[in-house]
């Protein structure tokens, strides 16, 4: 028993670890890897597409031959209209300009072009990145927010795994219901309220993804506690651990809160550019 304790739990580790890194990496704003060659000369960038900057977002790309000249446009997004460019200006190997600080939850895309000599060529194949600004979450916040969640994902794989394999897991499904309240339910709206002015942002108030996502995992394991209350039921506590791992694998921040820069309100990333067009 023991033994097969011991490897659940190694097995979980490595399984949260691999859905965390997936979630994270896939994310929308995560920094965007690309890259472009120029004048027979390769180049590999990580463009930002987030930024909690009080000021205007610095972006800064390492292109060292100085005869290699940049210039960033611009726009408001979701709104269609002309880029505004600035030139960038070269400090030692980088090129650098900043873009215009924007309300929490605003966003902005932007194009980089890279000339040299007649040659000029655009960053990400001329496809517009989408950076989303928001507030500064401070780290007394975001570290434990992070850490309970990790840990509710963690508690979530082991009470599954033990329930598929016949070993009780009644205790471990009231800690993951237990960390999923306290990381998701509490510290998840303070994160929310820091970077984006407000504290819930799913149902019954919006379609912000991450707060439902967070919803519907606790949803899940209160269900599963209620029908464990009497006697265990090792079905519901697998289902349970299902959904969690299979939402919690979507990419972090998908969907997420956005600014109407018609109405200066923020709704959500899914649903803007469909309202856009009324």
């Amino acid at each position: 028993m023991q033994n097969k304790k011991a490897l659940i739990w190694i097995f979980a580790v490595l399984l949260t670890i691999s859905a965390a890194i997936y979630q994270r990496l896939t994310g929308p704003t995560h920094p965007k890897r690309t890259q472009s060659t120029l004048a027979g000369q390769t180049y590999k960038f990580k463009l930002l597409r987030s930024t909690d900057s009080a000021g205007d977002c610095p972006i800064a790309i390492k292109v060292a031959d100085p005869d290699v000249t940049g210039r960033l446009e611009y726009r408001i997004y979701p709104q269609k209209v002309d880029f505004t460019g600035v030139d960038m200006v070269r400090e030692g190997d980088n090129l650098a300009a900043s873009l215009p600080h924007q309300g929490m939850a605003g966003k902005l895309e932007y194009k980089i072009v890279l000339k040299k000599g007649e040659e000029t060529v655009a960053l990400n194949d001329g496809a517009p990145i989408v950076i989303r600004f928001k507030g500064a979450v401070p780290q007394f916040v975001l570290v434990p927010h992070i850490l309970i969640m990790f840990l509710a994902m963690l508690f979530s794989n082991v009470a599954g795994l033990f329930a598929l394999f016949r070993i009780p897991s009644l205790k471990m499904m009231k800690i993951t219901l237990s960390t999923i309240f306290v990381g998701g339910l509490i510290m998840g709206p303070l994160v929310q309220k820091y970077a984006f002015d407000e504290l819930w942002a799913g149902v019954p108030y919006g379609w912000d993804l991450t707060d439902n996502k967070t919803l519907i995992a606790f949803i899940a394991w209160m269900i599963a506690w209620w029908f464990n209350r009497k006697a265990e039921s090792r079905n519901w506590v697998v289902l349970a651990s299902l959904v969690t791992l299979a939402i919690f694998s979507i990419p972090h921040s998908l969907f997420g809160s956005q600014l109407d820069p018609a109405t200066g309100k923020i709704i959500q990333g899914m649903l803007l550019p469909y309202l856009s067009i009324f």
